[in-house]
């Protein structure tokens, strides 16, 4: 069967040919004018809020950071779950909102939540819970950053630059 196609395409080049134009343009028709819908974001909306506290043990943690977060987290409009992890030396609280939740409504109420209980969490996390926007899988990356200031030698050095 193959070697009669090959037959056939080496005897008649004229149609092979212009199938292969008429399939290129209907490919090029077919990108321009049919709507794309990217990949689908079916994930629910949250927002996760990670808080360093480097040395302190889980449960230490727990009691001091992750509790409190989780109990005001409780109070948000909306949210739908309310999850609290706690590890050695960090916590993560996620925070799953209603279906057809804006993001970015989220992640407001969710910084100014954060922000009323921001005294009561301990000194050395309280500047670092911040949530980040989501991203498109629906969660989200937290920046961390260092307490001490480093020199931009010291960051070429680093680096490599």
């Amino acid at each position: 069967m193959l070697t009669r196609i090959i037959d056939f395409s080496l005897k008649n080049k004229f149609i092979v040919l212009l199938v292969t134009v008429v399939l290129v343009l209907g490919g090029v028709y077919a990108v321009r004018n049919i709507p794309l819908d990217a990949i689908p974001d079916l994930s629910d909306t949250q927002v996760i809020i990670y808080t360093p506290w480097e040395g302190q043990a889980p449960n230490i943690v727990e009691d001091q950071v992750t509790y409190p977060i989780t109990t005001k987290m409780l109070s948000v409009p909306r949210a739908k779950v309310v999850r609290g992890y706690s590890f050695y030396g960090y916590s993560f609280v996620y925070v799953i909102f209603d279906d057809g939740t804006d993001p970015y409504w989220a992640r407001s109420r969710v910084l100014e939540y954060l922000s009323s209980i921001s005294g009561q969490l301990p000194r050395a996390s309280r500047r670092r819970s911040v949530p980040m926007p989501p991203a498109s899988d629906g969660r989200s990356c937290i920046p961390s950053i260092p307490p001490i200031a480093i020199s931009p030698t010291c960051v070429r050095f680093k680096i490599g630059i």
